[in-house]
């Protein structure tokens, strides 16, 4: 069933959400701290019994120096710079097994691959712990360090994908001007937030992005993850305007208004994880070129493979290939 508003009301739809007076501030602040730390990039080929495919295990120094993981994924005898995709997990998710999650390196991009740190409990395996700790928390991931946006766990992650945005321009055998972001759900709206963030990237693709528009997303839907942040403010009933302002600089709305990289946004009117509300908050608010398509029957799994075959061609789009 719909589970928002109507499809006109969705493409005129801007969130409910603040923007920070120091929001720039804080980002250019993280950044450079993090940027502070030599990335020390390390890439080690990984025996598989893949034929077609070339694995490496990549590390690198993420948020406050802290050691990050990654795949790199290359088809067999890459001798020269490839176009790149550079993919974020999904909430749950880590970069799982070497031999997973082959397509785009099977299409002819090198893929980097990040590590989501502290998750991979949800349909892949991770390798890369959240080395920080929290006060009060609902379990899971959305509230912790929740009490400013200087401890929250996303302002990590989200300087994690940036960093290895980073990282992939210092490969050899990634063609720093063609580099393409990409996630679904959480990975979504990481692919938001390193879009508003990094300038010169060749193109950013955003499935069902989650992070958006947090105000409205955690009073629409009672499904997890943004359900976290609700079952936390039933509790701590006097912090809900100092958790919603730490929100608002993690908000892929925010983000989305400084990206300029072309962007493809796919939602799903059915997505109760995900609320196309909060998603068309952010593709309304995007300032560069922009593409939404729309699942009307589908939930949070979106288009499946037709959401890969829409990607493919986003892909051969900017990356040329």
């Amino acid at each position: 069933m719909y589970v928002d508003l109507p499809e006109a009301e969705l493409r005129a739809y801007r969130g409910s959400g603040r923007e920070p007076a120091d929001f720039d501030e804080f980002w250019s602040t993280t950044l450079a701290e993090a940027r502070s730390h030599d990335l020390a990039v390390t890439v080690e080929r990984v025996e598989t019994q893949l034929t077609t495919i070339d694995v490496y295990d990549v590390s690198f120094a993420g948020f406050n120096g802290q050691r990050v993981r990654a795949w790199l994924r290359l088809p067999v005898g890459t001798r020269a710079p490839l176009p790149t995709v550079v993919q974020f997990h999904g909430y749950g998710r880590g970069r799982g097994d070497e031999v997973e999650n082959l397509l785009w390196a099977s299409a002819g991009y090198a893929h980097l691959e990040l590590d989501t740190r502290g998750q991979a409990w949800s349909g892949s395996r991770g390798a890369t712990p959240d080395e920080v700790g929290s006060g009060p928390q609902v379990p899971g991931f959305m509230t912790r360090g929740v009490e400013s946006a200087a401890t929250y766990y996303f302002r990590r992650l989200i300087t994690d994908a940036v960093r290895l945005t980073d990282a992939a321009r210092e490969l050899p055998l990634v063609d720093a001007g063609r580099i393409a972001i990409f996630g679904i759900s959480q990975g979504g709206g990481l692919t938001l937030a390193v879009a508003g963030l990094v300038p010169d990237l060749a193109g950013a693709i955003a499935r069902v992005p989650f992070l958006c528009d947090f105000p409205r997303a955690t009073v629409i839907t009672d499904a997890k993850p943004y359900k976290e942040i609700g079952e936390y403010l039933a509790w701590y009933r006097e912090r809900t305007e100092q958790v919603l302002d730490t929100l608002s600089y993690f908000d892929g709305v925010n983000f989305a208004r400084r990206a300029k990289a072309p962007v493809w946004i796919t939602a799903a009117l059915m997505d109760a994880v995900c609320p196309p509300s909060t998603v068309f908050a952010a593709y309304n608010n995007y300032a560069g070129p922009k593409q939404v398509t729309v699942w009307p029957y589908n939930g949070h799994e979106g288009g499946g493979v037709d959401d890969d075959l829409l990607t493919l061609g986003a892909l051969r789009e900017v990356l040329g290939r």
